[in-house]
């Protein structure tokens, strides 16, 4: 005997287990075929699957005892999730890993701005990130821009710098990433701002700064800049293949300055995931994608990213570090480390500059994070104020603002033997060719 005529489509997962449960104590000790044939076209009718699919429930394991399913309690008040998303707003929308462990960083200037009770703040740091992920659910906003890179590969000196394509495992500060973010919008014509933007490796730690075109001797200003502000020695310069970068400015400085270089391959963006990671976090979200082509807009950027938002993303804001993948037949499981500032990466490796850090250290225990941020928005209010209105086109960029190099007069330039072998190879494999074809024709 079995159920006949019971509708069970519009009944909850737990009525449905429990009726295919029943039918499949029947089924199993069924004595004919054709009583089994008739409980598999009620089950299909009922269910509304296949009869394939019918069989296979039929003939599935029975669990005699199941839990009643049941919806767990809420039990963050919504205070409480208001206040996180107020500080998930405030530190850029970070992933929900990070955010958590900014959160116990944070937790003396929140404390201070809402006052939380010590059951509020129990609950706000006991939150996983995977119920940080729920909680914030209905407020995260997705974009899906995609950056254009505006940037001619450079000719020069290709031979002479090696192609870097595996991960860096640097055990310290000073391998750096770099790239350039254009501020052109929808039109690449004339001279437009772009932002030159460094990470470290090791730690993580930003650097940027505007420029009014791509001037090689800009860039490299720019570089020096950024290196003197950095808490850490530079050792090695990671670059893609782009004309500001690879040039004999560039490249006399690094020499002069004691830094190795390297180029990524062209047209391999994976070369370097770092700076590209960091293009998007911290310059294409903050920036956005107007149009910049002036003096002025260019100095409020460098006003921003010499002052707040340098302390702001690299002594409050933490991030994640790959550790190891695992390769579990197709897929790729990654492992990372436990988010930290890059200010806490370097104070921990002992390898930066003391003074820097440990004046950065006490600078970060005096500095709300939240009037930080509030003074990076209104930075950015002004920085938004100065985007092109219309696409016009550019005004030539002034020859007074050229700077000359600070290296002294560019001089006669002799590149070392060896690097002339690659060539030397090709010339030879060319040769051969030539050798190969001709034989091939006399024995014709």
């Amino acid at each position: 005997m079995w159920i006949v005529g019971l509708e069970v489509t519009g009944m909850s997962p737990l009525a449905r287990r429990e009726y295919v449960r029943h039918l499949q104590e029947r089924y199993k000790t069924a004595r004919s075929r054709l009583e089994k044939s008739r409980m598999l076209s009620e089950v299909s009718e009922n269910l509304r699957c296949r009869r394939k699919h019918a069989i296979r429930l039929m003939n599935g394991k029975i669990v005699h005892s199941e839990k009643p399913w049941r919806r767990r309690e809420n039990i963050y008040p919504e205070r409480l999730v208001r206040i996180l998303e107020n500080i998930w707003e405030t530190s850029q929308y970070p992933w929900s890993v990070r955010l958590k462990e900014l959160l116990p960083l944070w937790i003396v200037w929140i404390r201070r701005h809402w006052g939380l009770k010590p059951e509020e703040e129990r609950q706000l740091l006991a939150m996983s990130a995977a119920t940080i992920d729920r909680r914030l659910a209905r407020y995260k906003r997705t974009a899906s821009r995609k950056i254009y890179g505006k940037t001619k590969p450079g000719r020069w000196l290709r031979q002479t710098i090696p192609i870097q394509t595996e991960s860096w495992e640097v055990p310290e500060p000073g391998w750096v990433e770099i790239d350039t973010v254009s501020h052109s919008g929808s039109s690449a014509e004339g001279v437009f701002a772009c932002t030159v933007n460094e990470t470290d490796l090791f730690s993580g730690w930003v650097e940027s700064r505007a420029l009014l075109g791509k001037d090689a001797v800009e860039v490299a200003f720019a570089l020096d800049d950024m290196r003197k502000a950095a808490p850490f020695e530079h050792k090695g310069l990671d670059s893609d293949n782009g004309s500001e970068f690879i040039n004999w400015h560039m490249d006399r400085y690094c020499r002069k300055s004691g830094i190795q270089r390297f180029r990524s391959r062209p047209y391999k963006k994976n070369d370097q995931a770092h700076i590209e990671q960091k293009n998007w976090t911290h310059v294409r979200k903050l920036i956005g994608y107007s149009r910049y082509d002036t003096q002025a807009a260019v100095d409020a950027m460098n006003d921003l990213y010499r002052n707040e938002w340098r302390l702001f993303c690299n002594l409050y804001l933490p991030s994640v570090k790959l550790a190891r993948k695992i390769r579990i037949g197709a897929k790729i499981k990654r492992i990372y480390s436990k988010a930290k500032t890059p200010l806490d990466r370097l104070l921990e490796s002992d390898k930066g500059d003391r003074v820097k850090l440990e004046a950065l250290r006490q600078l970060r225990e005096k500095t709300d994070p939240f009037e930080l941020s509030a003074t990076v928005n209104k930075k950015l209010a002004i920085i938004w104020a100065l985007a092109s209105k219309a696409n016009l086109r550019p005004v030539e960029k002034p020859a007074a603002s050229r700077r000359k190099p600070f290296w002294g007069q560019p001089q006669e330039y002799t590149l070392p033997t060896h690097l002339f072998l690659p060539l030397r190879n090709i010339e030879m494999s060319r040769i051969r060719g030539q050798w190969a074809a001709e034989s091939r024709l006399r024995s014709n």
